[in-house]
């Protein structure tokens, strides 16, 4: 079996866990110690059954919880040479594994399949996960897509997928102007209609979840990317999952 849970989706901590089989991993872990155990406990989830932690960049919403969490349960880190080299005193003396942005592996039972994206990050890269049948597919953290992203999100059977903000919320709200290009660009985030129109272009045959998830709590609301990726994929709003900053997603089965 295949599962999948968010501990919490969103500026202030992100953190996925994948499971196959007797294999957890966790994606990212931008919370404290304290409040990554909590969340998992939520998750009925056992810290020290973990068999590691993959990174996808350095920026603190991803990767503040990480070296914590890693030396108290003894976890092996895998993350690319440009995310180390940014965060080499954080991580001294962890079980560190250096990866290719275009490079897969396995961890246990999940294969795991990394690749760049246009982000403002030293060697930033998401992910799909696998158990050799099926197929989780996860962007966050991405400024604009890319035909590479595309080709390797299609086919997902689920995928969580980046929707930060709306860009006249964005446009019309009270960041500073630097911010909201930085949030707006293509190596910023992806906004509601982006993310929509590359959901549209990706193979959904086999879709059983899709998730909207990094939604910004000034610049979005649940109900708009709901809205952005039902009109997508000509499905009901209700079938979209929201992943939220405070409670995360709850456990989902893939079949």
């Amino acid at each position: 079996m295949m599962r999948f849970a968010l501990l919490g989706s969103g500026s202030e901590g992100n953190a996925l866990v994948v499971e196959v089989g007797q294999t957890r991993v966790l994606l990212d872990c931008g919370f404290s110690l304290s409040e990554t155990l909590t969340r998992m406990a939520r998750l009925e989830l056992d810290p020290a059954s973990l068999k590691g932690i993959v990174v996808t960049h350095e920026h603190g919403d991803h990767i503040s919880g990480v070296s914590k969490l890693a030396r108290k349960f003894k976890l092996p880190v895998w993350l690319t040479h440009g995310t180390l080299r940014s965060q080499n005193a954080a991580f001294a003396a962890l079980a560190i594994n250096q990866i290719h942005t275009q490079q897969a592996f396995t961890i246990g039972e999940v294969q795991v399949r990394p690749y760049p994206v246009p982000h403002d990050a030293a060697e930033p890269v998401q992910y799909v996960f696998s158990d050799g049948a099926h197929k989780l597919g996860v962007l966050t953290d991405a400024g604009s897509a890319t035909p590479y992203i595309e080709e390797v999100l299609g086919g997902c059977h689920a995928l969580v997928l980046e929707c930060n903000h709306d860009a006249q919320m964005l446009a019309e709200g009270d960041y500073p102007y630097r911010l909201k290009q930085r949030v707006g660009g293509r190596f910023g985030h992806l906004n509601n209609e982006d993310a929509a129109a590359l959901l549209g272009r990706l193979d959904n045959s086999r879709l059983q979840h899709i998730v909207a998830a990094h939604l910004s709590r000034k610049n979005n609301s649940p109900e708009l990317a709901a809205r952005a990726l039902s009109d997508a994929l000509a499905c009901s709003e209700d079938w979209i999952g929201i992943a939220t900053q405070d409670e995360g997603l709850d456990w989902r089965e893939i079949s």
